[in-house]
């Protein structure tokens, strides 16, 4: 196969995903989707946080950083499953 068939190729593939991110009207304005995502994930990791901090949990967490961050990704990506799965 030559290089070029094989670039064409991989080019198809990685193409066929391509489409228009889901876009939100709220109050009249169009919204990527994500963006709602992020700020519910925010909005968990904040409310997280009060949970653990209330209830003595937040000084037995290893990096501190690093555990609110991937709680916020969690949050985020099951916020897109829940409302955005196709």
């Amino acid at each position: 196969m030559k290089p070029r068939h094989s670039f064409l190729l991989l080019a198809l593939m990685l193409l066929t995903g391509c489409r228009g991110a889901p876009q939100l009207n709220v109050l009249g304005s169009f919204f990527p989707a994500w963006m709602l995502c992020m700020g519910v994930g925010v909005g968990g990791t904040l409310l997280l946080r009060q949970v653990f901090v209330r209830t003595k949990l937040e000084p037995h967490l290893g990096l501190r950083p690093l555990v609110y961050f991937c709680l916020w990704v969690l949050l985020t990506l099951a916020s897109w499953l829940i409302f955005f799965r196709v």
